[in-house]
């Protein structure tokens, strides 16, 4: 009954839309620039994310040619200073919160069988903000001085001794975190007010809920950021002295109001990738998630620990005891419910009917190293051990682990699952095979050896190091290298569907998908639900 009343709008609609097309929708150029449909906003966002992931990993790459051997081989110390903070700004607030926005605009609508996001124009607004702020960052090399060296931390002192080039970052982060309470803003008010009738919140799929939760964090965090890079600013050019300690002020202030934002910040960025392989698991299963509130639950609980647990960053700063162990409890404490999650995707694999097509493979690594990555911050978390441990590789192997290994390799995970949907093209199964398994050999060839070499006391950070550790850095730097190349793969995958190479998908991709999104027609139409469906 749905399906025939469905085409005979569609036919219906075949009519006003081509008019439509030439009154309201700019072709060429213009359509990109002024579109408000969250496909293409969808769209940029990814494609500006990938962009910026391939710069960030250019960086990476040139930190790993200068660690491939001891000595200063390529770079003064100071240039090797910006491009690890550079890394670590584009990475985080170029590459990986964008992709999920990206994620954001195109399934959310979809999911929820709403027409589009609530607030079309700001979403555009959203979106033309990043370009700038990223040509900032990029900008900032080449001022005098270079580019910000402070770590992507921006610690005070160090921050407000910079030259121009911490200006620039300053601004472009400003402008970032506008486009995220935007974005968020949309987020929130799209799920809570848009959802097709019958669907109520405990019937929304993970992915909107780990979404909507996610908006709230940035709501509330990126106005802390803001305040605390317009401190640095006023302690840099108007003569206030929150940061230096000859003023009164207290560098240390600056770390506990960066690390209240920058926790919250790290499930920003996982927060989605959970709700992606949420989505993804149980489709390949070919049954049903188990324990679907509990997630919900535990993703809020995740949520709200997350601001209780930042001066674990912090254990070497000389905190009373009484606070060192508060934040060593409440850390452990976050474990519970991550640990709810991933019993939850393997009991979801539990005897199901498993197929591991590229999505699915994803999926497992994603679980698998994201664990790994998981029990190395639990280790982190108890006092003494980290105050051996802070500042060394440790910290790097643990947080690539969850960052990369996580948060990307979901990203990568939704790339496969999704792309025949966006672009209604199959993409090639041995390609994304390839992709995959030469990401997860050569991923953990780069940052399993930096355990041992923190564990040795090799520093973060540094351009030069002892003899001891030149075996495993000529690892990791090998392995790099492989990982940054066996991301061109993913490249081939992505220009060969949206060039319409590859077999025809079908509306609902997977056998086991089950969702609205999976109703609609591949790629789906302009106007995504002119009627909302109907929610069971």
């Amino acid at each position: 009954m749905q399906a025939t009343h469905t085409h005979g709008h569609g036919h219906d609609h075949g009519h006003s839309h081509g008019h439509d097309d030439h009154a309201h929708h700019p072709a060429g150029i213009m359509r990109w620039v002024k579109t408000t449909n969250h496909k293409d906003i969808g769209t940029l966002y990814l494609l500006f994310s990938l962009t910026m992931f391939f710069v960030g990993g250019l960086l990476a790459l040139m930190l790993r040619l200068e660690l491939f051997e001891p000595g200063l081989q390529f770079w003064r110390p100071e240039f090797f200073n910006q491009l690890t903070t550079m890394h670590g700004l584009i990475m985080v607030f170029g590459a990986i919160m964008p992709a999920f926005v990206g994620f954001a605009n195109w399934q959310i609508p979809m999911m929820i069988g709403a027409p589009d996001m609530a607030f079309a124009r700001m979403n555009n607004w959203s979106f033309w903000l990043l370009p700038p702020a990223a040509l900032l960052l990029v900008a900032s090399f080449f001022v005098p001085g270079g580019a910000t060296a402070a770590g992507w931390t921006i610690y005070a002192p160090l921050s407000t001794q910079m030259g121009p080039g911490m200006d620039l970052a300053i601004f472009a982060l400003h402008i970032m975190g506008a486009s995220s309470i935007m974005g968020s803003i949309n987020i929130v008010t799209t799920i809570l007010n848009m959802r097709a009738p019958g669907m109520t919140l405990m019937k929304m799929p993970l992915f909107v809920w780990t979404w909507l939760i996610t908006a709230y964090l940035l709501i509330a965090v990126m106005p802390v950021l803001a305040g605390a890079v317009t401190m640095l600013l006023t302690d840099r050019h108007f003569g206030t002295n929150f940061f230096n300690a000859a003023g009164g002020g207290d560098p240390v202030m600056f770390q506990h109001i960066f690390w209240f934002f920058g926790h919250p910040e790290v499930y920003i960025m996982i927060l989605p990738g959970f709700g992606i392989v949420s989505q993804i698991v149980p489709t390949f299963a070919r049954k049903p998630l188990f324990g679907y509130s509990s997630m919900v639950y535990a993703t809020a609980s995740i949520a709200i620990l997350s601001f209780i647990v930042w001066a674990h960053h912090m254990f070497t700063v000389g905190m009373p005891a009484a606070a060192q162990l508060f934040f060593m409890y409440a850390t452990m404490l976050i474990a519970v419910p991550t640990g709810v999650k991933v019993f939850n995707w393997i009991a979801t694999m539990w005897r199901g009917s498993m197929t591991f097509e590229t999505p699915m493979l994803f999926a497992c690594g994603f679980i698998f190293v994201f664990s790994m990555g998981g029990f190395t911050g639990l280790v982190l978390a108890i006092t003494p051990v980290d105050i051996q441990l802070q500042d060394t590789y440790y910290v790097v192997a643990h947080f690539h682990y969850v960052l990369v290994a996580g948060s990307l390799f979901a990203l990568f995970g939704g790339v496969y699952y999704w792309i025949p949907k966006w672009t209604g093209r199959m993409y090639s199964e041995i390609a994304g095979k390839w992709h995959f398994w030469l990401s997860m050999i050569f991923f953990n060839v780069t940052f399993f050896p930096m355990h041992f070499t923190g564990l040795a006391g090799l520093p973060r950070r540094v351009p030069d190091y002892n003899m001891q550790f030149a075996d495993f850095n000529m690892i990791s730097t090998i392995g790099a290298f492989g990982f940054g190349l066996s991301q061109l793969l993913l490249v081939y995958v992505v220009v060969k569907c949206v060039n319409g190479g590859g077999a025809k998908a079908t509306n609902k991709v997977w056998e086991g998908a089950d969702g609205l999104e999976w109703t609609l027609p591949s790629p789906p139409p302009y106007h995504t639900f002119e009627t909302p469906p109907a929610v069971k």
